[in-house]
């Protein structure tokens, strides 16, 4: 195989003609990516769980009113029973996977609580769930016109609203969202 990709901080775009229903249609950021695997959360599928409703579950005491309706994200189908936080600034919190600089992926309550006292990041997107690739599964997936891939703009994540997502990433490319076809790479 050639050269091998680092897609950290960039997104998967799914193309259209995406046959897993768990990512049909969907915008992942690539946390983590190394030839061990791959690892991120998808940023444009919200479930019928708001931050308040998430904030009742685990008993943390309820964010700012301006963040309760936030949506909860569905993040990917591995360990769809546990919160994943998608922020900026990186900060220093107790279980922390830095995307970049000034991004992180964090699995602690610790966050939420912070949040919760009006001290947590700036920006947060929180999940249930996450998205996984073993050793070069992500590769083969690129290799068969399943994604599309561009460097992140973190703009899009936490400041694009949610159903706005897919296609600000695809614009990224250069591409209209409507000229994207499920015959791509084929003649």
């Amino acid at each position: 195989m050639g050269a091998t990709v680092d897609l950290t901080h960039h997104f998967l775009i799914a193309m259209p003609g995406m046959a897993d229903p768990n990512f049909a249609n969907t915008l992942t950021f690539v946390c983590e990516h190394s030839p061990e695997g791959a690892l991120g959360v998808v940023v444009n599928r919200p479930i019928d769980m708001t931050l308040a409703a998430l904030f009742d579950q685990i008993d943390v005491p309820q964010p700012s009113p301006a963040l309760r309706d936030s949506p909860v994200m569905f993040g990917g189908p591995v360990q769809v029973d546990r919160g994943f936080v998608l922020h900026r600034p990186l900060g220093n919190w107790q279980s922390t996977l830095a995307v970049s600089d000034d991004i992180g992926l964090t699995t602690s309550k610790d966050i939420l609580e912070a949040v919760a006292r009006g001290e947590g990041p700036q920006s947060i997107l929180v999940t249930l769930g996450y998205a996984g690739w073993s050793a070069g599964q992500l590769e083969r997936e690129l290799a068969a016109n399943a994604w599309l891939t561009v460097a992140a703009d973190p703009e899009v994540v936490f400041d694009t609203p949610v159903e706005r997502r897919l296609p600000a990433a695809v614009r990224l490319l250069g591409i209209d969202p409507s000229q994207l076809s499920e015959d791509a790479g084929h003649a």
